[in-house]
């Protein structure tokens, strides 16, 4: 059975109270919740969150050997983290890059992503319903390398 590492970065602890009107009322605990739900018999899953840019390299570093794959959340990180696309690009990992909010429609320092270069695709502006959209995505990219 597949592993899958979802990693969520800066704030998103705090989804549900910061900014609804663009993240949503959905809680980070409801979102795993619905994520471990949908992970039985299909994937073991961990779900992560933090607001430091090393941890996150740490988490990212060590999936490899551990997990098949990773869902990133990377918050504002993506439009600024050099480190997160090299250390991806070095655990040679699928990675999914996941917006909660379509990052294109927002403000224009949204639209570069450091990490999209180096992810095998992009899912924004879908709300909370998007980590189980990664979820499948990341899910049917594996099945596919299998054969």
């Amino acid at each position: 059975m597949p592993s899958l590492l979802i990693l969520n970065g800066p704030n998103l602890n705090l989804l549900g109270q910061r900014q609804p009107e663009v993240y949503g009322k959905t809680t980070l605990e409801d979102i795993r919740s619905r994520c471990m739900a949908h992970a039985e018999g299909k994937c073991a899953l961990a779900f992560e969150q933090s607001n430091h840019e090393g941890t996150l390299v740490d988490m990212i570093h060590a999936a490899k050997g551990t997990h098949d794959g990773i869902i990133l959340n990377a918050g504002a990180y993506t439009h600024t983290s050099i480190a997160l696309m090299d250390a991806i690009a070095s655990v040679e990992l699928p990675v999914v890059e996941l917006h909660l909010s379509n990052i294109h429609a927002r403000e224009v320092f949204r639209h570069k992503s450091y990490i999209a270069p180096v992810a095998i695709g992009q899912i924004c502006g879908f709300g909370a319903a998007g980590y189980i959209l990664s979820m499948d995505a990341l899910l049917g990219h594996l099945r596919t390398e299998d054969g």
